[in-house]
């Protein structure tokens, strides 16, 4: 007789990674970690997502006596610098007029805590993202919608700022915050099949 699947929890309050898992087919239960982010430094981004992702899923996990916790982090690598949340509008406008027209990296850090088991998995995924040569009306516009305000590197690839990627190179979920192909390799690390998570 095969073992009932564990609780699947989605430690971020992000309503595109939780969207993006229920459009693979998944149905987790969100549970917020309550972290706090600016209190986490790091100088390599990879390892800030990984961190951050590690530290949101354990917050939570400590809850979830029997669960399989995600935990995600996002953070854009721009010209050498490191980008979070934009703090405000302002902060936005120079943002969008020093990447209009270049080239940044999204980084995302995953991390799935198998709470039963007491296991656990970190990976970090990268994706490029070549953005549009926007004009200032156009970024102005865009912060007076307040998206850019909510996410990691002042744009979205599944909203508003979609028209202001011109390209990317490599999976677009991780752009949106959570690569659903990574994560069905750590879970089938973990032993569990992703296809048995479809509706669960």
């Amino acid at each position: 007789m095969s073992q009932p699947l564990p609780r699947l929890v989605l430690a971020s309050q992000s309503p595109a990674r939780l969207k993006t898992l229920q459009q693979a087919g998944l149905r987790p239960h969100v549970v917020v970690s309550g972290v706090d982010e600016s209190r986490v430094e790091e100088d390599d981004p990879s390892a800030l997502v990984l961190r951050l992702a590690q530290l949101k899923a354990v917050a939570v996990a400590a809850h979830e006596p029997r669960a399989l916790v995600v935990g995600c982090d996002s953070v854009l690598e721009f010209e050498g610098a490191t980008y979070g949340k934009p703090t405000d509008a302002a902060d936005v406008i120079d943002r969008w007029q020093r990447m209009r027209g270049k080239v940044g990296v999204l980084h995302t850090g995953h991390c799935v805590i198998d709470t039963h088991r007491e296991v656990w998995l970190a990976r970090a995924a990268a994706t490029q993202v070549r953005f549009a040569q926007v004009s200032d009306d156009e970024i102005r516009a865009y912060v007076a919608t307040g998206e850019p305000l909510r996410v990691a590197g002042a744009f979205t690839l599944d909203g508003r700022g979609s028209a202001f990627v011109s390209g990317i190179t490599g999976d677009p979920h991780n752009v949106v915050g959570l690569s659903v192909p990574l994560l069905r390799l750590m879970f089938e690390e973990l032993g569990f099949v992703w296809t048995d998570f479809w509706g669960h």
